[in-house]
């Protein structure tokens, strides 16, 4: 396993109390996941239903839940009126793993074997279907809670958010499919756009503030700040399946080398070593995953710490969380401090500090 690399300077740090972000998430995720687990629990007792809950029962961070939640706190709203919501975005998020770790071909999730690595890929592609149908019934649930014309405008930013987040894993698909290596910083950015900041920060917050009532001028600043805070945590998070401890990561280290993910890492290398080493590099990245040594995955490894492609990645990640954060402190400078808002504010530095 390679040696993590020494850190850059932290992002800067807040004025305010700092916040323990990790029992915050814990606090309030687990009334989520709980309720999350209850609403599969419904289902007939099945083979179908004990997958359906597997991905949930194994925990997780619940931070697209929590950031909901907290939104539709600092805007003033009532979370108890947001739960079919949170649930939503829980389910969303399991079914889209199952997808995911189906169409990457990976090993590990959350620390254990991927689903369709026990039940195999129809059964586990199936669960998922399910998990995704649920999350529809949880979003229908708000016309009693929310009202017929606010729970439509939550339905639109779910299928916004769905079409966004399949429509940048194609592109990943694509590139991995073809064995395309043309692109660029730009391309890859474009990418993670589409792939993890609309689901992960821009519309957990978008979807807090609508039901809590805030109108769209006061949501538009946001896309820009979610795009920014979610390159950083799509920059880190590649940058840990790199060099994290695996207990605490929780994926498969390495992975997106085994699976031939272009990430900013690699594009970097590729730009910077020797014909040759790029030759070498590519034919190994181009190899199914099952063709792939140990040796060679250890080789592109030894290149990006040859090149600084990791500390690279990881001051890319710095610059996008402090851009975020100053436009955050700008544009959102009148919601009211509060507890909500300093999990928000703390989001900012924990996407680039992390070690999960």
């Amino acid at each position: 396993m390679a040696k993590r690399p020494s850190k850059p300077a932290a992002a800067k740090p807040s004025k305010k109390m700092p916040m323990d972000i990790m029992a915050y998430l814990s606090a309030k995720g687990n009334e989520i996941g709980a309720a999350t687990i209850k609403s599969i629990e419904r289902r007939p007792n099945t083979l179908l239903r004990k997958m359906m809950l597997d991905y949930p029962l194994r925990g997780g961070k619940h931070l697209r839940s929590v950031l909901c939640a907290g939104s539709c706190k600092a805007f003033g709203g009532d979370t108890r009126k947001a739960m079919n919501t949170l649930i939503a975005l829980e389910l969303f998020q399991h079914w889209i793993l199952i997808h995911d770790d189906i169409e990457d071909f990976s090993e590990e999730r959350r620390g254990k074997p991927a689903l369709h690595k026990i039940y195999g890929v129809p059964l586990a592609n199936n669960a998922g279907d399910s998990l995704h149908i649920l999350m529809w019934d949880a979003l229908l649930d708000n016309r009693k809670v929310l009202g017929e014309e606010r729970a439509f405008k939550v339905l639109k930013e779910f299928n916004a958010m769905a079409d966004r987040c399949t429509q940048g894993q194609h592109v990943e698909l694509e590139w991995v499919t073809f064995r395309k290596w043309d692109m660029s910083e730009n391309d890859y950015y474009a990418m993670c756009k589409g792939k993890t900041c609309g689901y992960t920060f821009i519309t957990p917050f978008r979807l807090g503030a609508i039901i809590a009532g805030a109108p769209e001028s006061k949501l538009e600043a946001f896309t820009a700040i979610g795009d920014n805070i979610g390159l950083a945590f799509q920059i880190e998070d590649d940058v840990l399946n790199l060099v994290g401890e695996e207990g605490k990561y929780g994926k498969e280290i390495a992975g997106d080398i085994w699976e031939g993910k272009r990430t900013l890492m690699l594009i970097h290398l590729m730009r910077n070593c020797t014909k040759s080493e790029k030759a070498k590099a590519l034919a190994i990245m181009n190899k199914d995953r099952d063709k792939k040594t140990d040796k060679e995955v250890k080789y592109i490894l030894g290149l990006m710490k040859k090149y600084g492609s990791i500390a690279y990645a990881k001051e890319k990640a710095i610059g996008f969380a402090r851009k975020a954060r100053r436009d955050f402190d700008r544009d959102y400078a009148f919601l009211k401090n509060s507890e909500s808002k300093r999990f928000i504010e703390a989001l900012f530095d924990f996407v680039i500090n992390r070690d999960l």
